[in-house]
């Protein structure tokens, strides 16, 4: 979704342009499709969660539903918690998701929803001008069980990711409860945009191998030569369709990031 059609989208509907009026956070309007896809979520774990994007349209397309989620750096995390703090059903969690708890240096990017817990490559500022890196910190990561007891995942739910090419190891941070959920929505890359990050194919395996099927990709974004460089895809755990499984419109972008 080019950028003139996420505004015009986010213009139409009085909250998200009240939200962003207010406190300059654009609503993720190119995830409406797949989250109306799947309204019987009564629970969503937002991983990489940022200023609130997903969150606002999860609230917005799932009203019955409670979002858990997880930002580590502390100003993207203070503007969510400005842009919810009139929503009980929403908590954020200030860390990262990884496979061990602990302390972990993540690479700056000059726009910090770009930010990674893995170098910034030459390619990812190419293809996305402005997302180089910028500095380090260093920030809290752990398990989600550290977080959440297995009762506050409830069904169905929803695990969505947008981790900047740390997918596979926050989805390993997440194995533990990955069957408390119905479906995972992940942001993946065809090619390198962060050292030594899991490509495309090696997420539907891993996802694969513990029952997530491959349900639809979506937001394809593409170079100027047309190529895909990533895009978000939906799993559903199972492996096969369900009644309740359904897919929606596909959605195309030329530049996410």
């Amino acid at each position: 979704m080019n950028k003139l059609r996420k505004l015009a989208k986010i213009i139409i509907n009085s909250g998200f342009r009240g939200t962003l009026a207010k406190t300059r956070v654009a609503a993720g309007v190119e995830h409406i499709p797949v989250l109306f896809a799947l309204d019987t979520c009564r629970t969503v774990v937002d991983i990489g969660a940022n200023r609130g994007q997903f969150a606002l349209v999860a609230r917005h397309c799932l009203p019955q539903a409670r979002i858990f989620s997880f930002e580590p750096l502390p100003e993207p995390a203070a503007k969510f918690r400005t842009v919810f703090s009139d929503d009980p059903s929403v908590t954020l969690y200030q860390s990262a998701i990884g496979p061990v708890r602990g302390e972990a240096i993540i690479h700056l990017s000059a726009r910090d929803d770009s930010s990674s817990l893995l170098p910034i490559t030459a390619m990812q500022n190419t293809l996305f001008p402005g997302t180089g890196e910028a500095g380090t910190a260093t920030i809290s990561v752990g398990p989600l069980a550290d977080h959440l007891p297995p009762q506050a995942i409830e069904p169905s739910a929803l695990l969505k990711l947008d981790v900047q090419g740390f997918e596979l190891q926050a989805l390993q941070g997440c194995e533990v409860l990955l069957e408390r959920f119905s479906h995972v929505y992940v942001e993946c890359s065809f090619v390198e945009l962060y050292a030594g990050q899991a490509l495309a194919d090696e997420v539907i395996a891993w996802l694969r191998e513990r029952g997530f099927g491959l349900r639809g990709v979506y937001n394809v974004a593409h170079d100027r030569q047309g190529r895909a460089i990533q895009a978000d895809f939906l799993f559903g755990n199972g492996g096969v369709l369900s009644h309740t499984d359904s897919f929606p419109p596909r959605s195309d972008s030329q530049g996410k990031g």
